[in-house]
């Protein structure tokens, strides 16, 4: 194994080999977690036929990352990312490969499959924020907005390609045989980092006495961090607000196709199809384009065209199922143009030393909005109609792309710095002396 540390300036000398070589394995890991996600969920389905299951499953994978998310991002930037990035995957295998074997045994319960999802999670906690953070030093700033769209089309690839795929397998394998595609593709993601070392932040590890900080005083730096910066915490509320608005409509979608257009299954998977395509299209259109200059202006742009994508969605004519299709196929479109900028941006102006915390904190609020928009627009929905959450969903983000221009501390963002690393560098500016 390589352990000798280089430097992010050293690894972006020649970084496309290496950083896609990473890529390669983390996306194939991904597919086979997609594989394992509908594996299980289809087991759930044709065991119990319980909505109770499903949901508190899905409680379940969720809560590790919303409660412990802000708590894994001071380990990150303390631990080496490579390190966590092994441990986190491995960790996951391990415990797939201990659930595929209860499945061949045939002794596997419902609480068995609930602790699964639970370790997955935890590990997953680990990894998100660490392949973020180290990946703004893998990368050369220019290109990030590119290697964004790059991730947001696997995505984009993953939603469409897995669930059909993990369907014929499981119609042609036993549940065990599936799962262990998933322990496979995760020593893909993990071989790599065996040979290639990734960069790890130089940033100052010791307090003001020289002692080296402890974990709490970074967790308090790292929030401390976020709440003293204006323009990064105004973007933080509003990708959680957005989160808050436009998840639900995932789930409402089948009763919106069902009951409002009246029609079946295969328009439904239509839906889905177009979705995953729009975010391919808009994945590539990114990684060729690589956004604007001023990359929070993409982001803007991103969520005033999501908010129309749900608007056109919820205001389509019963007779003109055509119109919702194309307003999925924008929302797709959309998701690159807005994720990934946004995802370049954060990693672009926030020190690297922070990023674990920041990161974490970010995917620990965006998640933590799921069960909470559920629980208000499923009873809306069912008291003033479906249609209704969509049309406020697209409305609210409508307004709040168009507000984001008028907001200073956002479009600035990438420009000013932390206030305490703008007058650390005010500071320093003073004394050096101007070279003649």
């Amino acid at each position: 194994m390589n352990s000798e540390d280089v430097s992010s300036e050293k690894f972006q000398e020649d970084w496309k080999a290496k950083f896609f070589t990473i890529f390669a394995g983390q996306s194939l890991s991904l597919f086979g977690s997609s594989l394992v996600q509908f594996a299980l969920v289809w087991y759930l389905t044709r065991q119990t036929g319980s909505a109770t299951i499903l949901a508190t499953a899905a409680l379940v994978a969720m809560l590790p990352q919303i409660i412990l998310g802000p708590f894994v991002g001071p380990l990150v930037d303390r631990w080496n990312r490579r390190t966590v990035m092994m441990v986190a995957d491995g960790g996951i295998a391990l415990a797939t490969l201990f659930l595929a074997g209860l499945f061949l045994f045939g002794v596997v319960q419902i609480w068995h499959i609930y602790v699964i999802l639970l370790l997955r999670s935890l590990g997953g906690a680990f990894h998100l924020p660490a392949m973020s953070a180290s990946t703004s030093l893998m990368v050369p700033k220019d290109q990030l907005s590119r290697v964004a769209g790059a991730q947001q089309t696997v995505f984009g690839l993953v939603n469409i390609i897995a669930p059909p795929t993990g369907a014929v397998l499981i119609g042609i394998l036993p549940t065990q045989a599936v799962l262990m595609i998933d322990v496979i593709t995760a020593l893909t993601a993990i071989t790599p980092l065996f040979f290639i070392s990734i960069p790890q932040p130089t940033g100052q590890k010791n307090d003001n006495s020289g002692q080296k900080t402890t974990y709490w005083q970074e967790l308090r730096a790292g929030l401390s961090y976020v709440a003293g910066w204006p323009g990064l915490m105004a973007i933080l509320c509003m990708a959680t607000f957005i989160n808050f608005v436009l998840y639900p409509a995932s789930t409402l979608m089948p009763l919106l196709v069902t009951k409002y257009f009246g029609r079946g299954a295969i328009e439904l998977g239509l839906t889905d199809s177009l979705l995953g395509m729009g975010m391919i299209a808009g994945g590539i259109f990114l990684s060729i384009w690589g956004g604007l200059k001023k990359r929070i202006v993409t982001v803007m742009l991103g969520i005033f065209g999501l908010g129309c994508s749900a608007v056109i969605i919820g205001l389509a004519p019963a007779n003109l199922f055509w119109v919702a299709l194309a307003g999925m196929a924008l929302m797709g479109l959309m998701i690159p143009m807005t994720n990934g900028p946004l995802q370049a941006t954060l990693q672009t102006s926030i020190k690297p030393e922070m990023q674990g915390r920041v990161m974490s904190l970010t995917h620990s609020a965006g998640i933590a909005m799921t069960p909470l928009s559920l629980a208000v627009a499923g009873p809306l929905s069912d008291l003033v109609g479906i249609r209704t959450w969509y049309i406020f969903g697209g409305i609210a983000c409508l307004l709040m792309g168009l507000a984001g221009f008028l907001i200073p501390a956002i479009m600035n963002v990438e420009n000013n710095n932390h206030p305490e690393d703008t007058e650390k560098a005010h500071s320093a500016t003073a004394v050096t002396p101007t070279m003649q």
